[in-house]
Formats: C-alpha cells, sequence, structure tokens
C-alpha cells in the first residue's frame, strides 16, 4: 500500500510455486482478497518473489503481457522484487541452499540481471524499483580466509556485472533501478559494519576503476552511480540476531552517503538463559520445538562479557545450551511480528518497532516489505488462516507507522 513516504507490501515467498504458472495462480487467488482488506480504495504493490525457473518463463513476452493486464485490472504494481533464494524455497529442504548459486557464479548474474529487465517493464513511471539479493554467498562454504576472500573478490566484480546493466537500463528508460544486498548470519556479509565496510574497501575501489573505464568518466561520477544502484536491505530479523545498534547503523549509513534500497521488516526469536545451568531445560525444550528442517536457523548468542557467540543452525546451539558463559539466545526465524510472545521465547519486535520509529523521523527508504514465513510456530490460539496472516502482519505496521 502507498505511505506518505513510500510503499509497504509483503514477500510473495509465503505463497507456494516455484514455476510461473504455479504462483501467478497463488497471486490470483490470494493478493486480491488481502487487497481488499488492507487497501480497498488505493493501488497496493506486491512484493514478488521469483525462482529462477519462474523469471524465465515470466520473461516471455505473453506471459508478462498476461500479468501486466492483471495488475491493471486489480490495482496492483510491483515495485521490489526478492531475487535471494534462486532456487526451491517451498517443500524442500532448503538450509544453506537458500545461497546457491552464489554471487561467484553467472548463473547468480544471469537470474539477477533478468529480474530487473522484468521489474522495469512493471515499474510503474516515476517510481525506483529494487531487487534484493543474498549477501554474496555462504562463508562457510570456504574453508580458508584465503579461498573466501577470492570469493568475495570474483563477487564483487560480479556485483559490479549488473550495476552496468542497471546503469544501462537507466540511459536507456530513465527508470532507476538498486541491487539491495541483505547481510545475514554466516553470510559472507553479516553486518552493518561488514556490509560498509566491503562498500567502501573493496566494492567502490574496483567499481569505480570498472565503471569509469567501461563508461569513460570520472571517478566521483563512477562512484555516484554505485551509489545509486548498489544499496543495502536492511532486514530487521537479521540485524537484530547480530545485536546490532540500529540507530549508529542507520547513521553511519547516511554519513557516508549509502543507501538503503529496502526494509524488510521481520521478527527473529530470542530468550534469556537463566544463570543456573539446572533451569535452563524449559527453555532449551521451548526452542527444540522450534527446530525444523527446512531453513538454516543460525543462533548468535551474547555472553556476559558482551561477546559474541555464533552457531551455524540451531542444533549446534541447542548442544551447548549450558555453557555457563551465555546469556541471552537470538534464532533466525522470521516469525509473524504481531506478536512478542512465544511462551518461554520472544521475538525480536521490540526491534522493528525501534527502527519504524527511526524511520518516522526521518524515512531512510521508501520501500518496506513485510517478510514473515514461519507461521506455523504461533499457538492454536494465535492462528489465523494465511491471508487474514497477512493483512493482520500489514495492519500492525501501519499501526507502528
Amino acid at each position: 500500500m502507498q505511505l506518505t513516504q513510500g510503499h509497504l507490501t509483503y514477500c510473495t515467498n509465503i505463497h507456494a510455486g516455484e514455476t510461473w504458472p504455479a504462483h501467478f495462480a497463488a497471486l490470483k487467488i490470494n493478493f486480491p482478497e488481502i487487497k481488499k482488506q488492507v487497501s480497498p480504495d488505493k493501488p497496493m504493490g506486491i512484493g514478488l518473489r521469483l525462482s529462477n525457473a519462474a523469471s524465465v518463463e515470466l520473461q516471455k513476452p505473453m506471459n508478462l503481457a498476461a500479468f501486466k493486464q492483471w495488475l491493471a485490472e486489480n490495482d496492483a504494481y510491483v515495485f521490489t522484487m526478492n531475487g535471494f533464494p534462486y532456487g526451491e524455497f517451498h517443500h524442500a529442504v532448503v538450509k544453506d541452499q537458500v545461497h546457491a548459486p552464489d554471487w561467484t557464479t553467472t548463473l547468480r548474474v544471469d537470474y539477477t540481471i533478468r529480474l530487473f529487465h522484468i521489474l522495469a517493464e512493471l515499474l510503474p513511471n516515476g517510481m525506483d524499483g529494487g531487487v534484493s539479493t543474498s549477501p554474496l554467498g555462504y562463508k562457510y562454504w570456504y574453508k580458508t580466509d584465503w579461498d573466501l576472500q577470492q570469493a568475495k573478490a570474483i563477487a564483487t566484480a560480479n556485483i559490479l556485472v549488473v550495476t552496468q546493466e542497471l546503469i544501462r537500463i537507466k540511459q536507456k528508460t530513465g527508470v532507476t533501478l538498486h541491487l539491495d544486498i541483505e547481510p545475514e548470519p554466516d553470510g559472507m556479509l553479516e553486518s552493518g559494519e561488514e556490509y560498509i565496510q566491503w562498500y567502501e574497501d573493496e566494492l567502490l575501489p574496483m567499481g569505480k576503476d570498472n565503471l569509469s573505464k567501461k563508461f569513460n568518466i570520472q571517478a566521483d561520477e563512477a562512484e555516484r552511480l554505485i551509489k545509486d544502484h548498489i544499496a543495502l536491505c536492511y532486514d530487521v530479523c537479521h540485524f537484530a540476531i547480530g545485536y546490532e545498534q540500529h540507530q549508529q547503523v542507520i547513521d553511519e549509513l547516511a554519513a557516508k552517503g549509502l543507501k538503503v534500497g529496502k526494509i524488510q521488516i521481520s521478527a527473529a526469536l530470542k530468550a534469556d538463559l537463566p544463570e543456573d545451568i539446572d533451569q535452563r531445560d524449559p527453555v532449551k525444550n521451548a526452542f527444540a520445538r522450534f527446530n525444523e528442517s527446512t531453513y538454516l536457523h543460525q543462533v548468535v548468542a551474547k555472553t556476559s562479557g558482551g561477546n559474541l557467540v555464533r552457531y551455524p543452525d540451531l542444533p549446534e546451539a541447542l548442544a551447548d545450551m549450558e555453557n555457563i558463559a551465555v546469556e541471552q539466545w537470538r534464532a533466525h526465524f522470521h516469525v509473524p511480528i504481531f506478536t512478542e510472545e512465544y511462551d518461554l521465547v520472544k521475538s525480536t519486535q521490540a526491534d522493528i518497532v525501534t527502527v519504524l520509529d527511526i524511520y518516522k523521523k526521518k524515512p531512510f527508504s521508501n520501500h518496506l516489505e513485510v517478510e514473515t514465513y514461519t507461521w506455523g510456530v504461533l499457538p492454536d490460539e494465535k492462528k489465523l488462516p494465511l491471508n487474514d496472516s497477512i493483512v493482520r502482519e500489514l495492519n500492525w505496521v501501519t499501526d507502528q507507522l
């Protein structure tokens, strides 16, 4: 829906369908009902998630024309896309494969460029459009620091291939498109600090040289173009897991002229651990209830000394529950945002409130997208049908704003 300072929607990765016909069918069934409840009299945007296979199908002129007609008929538009999961996201074990193929590959480059060409066709006049993507890759795939640095350099070069294409699209059509990089735990980039450091120490130096030669422009113009087209996807869940100070990160981005392309409004799980090890079993059992096999559930623990302990998935954290130094856990889940209470476990809803309060005072992006996809964790008394659940999430955000 349209806000005073931008656009709010939800990510359609919640609707199953890895092929375009299947996903389009799900949109036809669900989106009009959701829009009727939250934005009956005004246009409503869609946060479109396309798998690689779906993107290949949608780029065909006949399919694209049919989708455009459906958007017009339903007073809908597409302004942001989720280009993080390349392959299956439903009914499959995803885990670390959500990063595959990573940014060291031409497969990732080709997929992302295809998404941008589709978005350029769908985007209403006068709007900018964004595609969120993985934080270059999954760091544990690279066994040594040297391997990781080499992979990061290749990934950065491939990000610049996409940047070149976005510049060409802007020159040809006047449409501004941005790639929104989404740090997450155990990614090559997993924090605001790492993103900023990569941007300044690797992307800009490589990019200024690359674009200056490619487009015959000065280095300062090349830097401006990079900052126009490469932005941050501020996933609140991911930043909360890392115990990041939101105001500090947002202020530093602004001071350095780095843009936030999209705010993904999402919540993680958290719990304080009793000092007495013998009293931790109830908390352990509460977390164990969330231990499912589809997605990665990275855990970041905070010690009494203020240090962070990182676990690549929930089972590793559960095995270390008796670590006396640890006083709090935060786990990657994307749980529903409308409630903070999950019995002995709570959500990081307060981080969302903090970020939205910052946004209200000074908007730092015009794209906002709710990304909730683990609905099964809700207690039975809080469960609603899926579309009503999505409406409840969107209404909660608008109430905060």
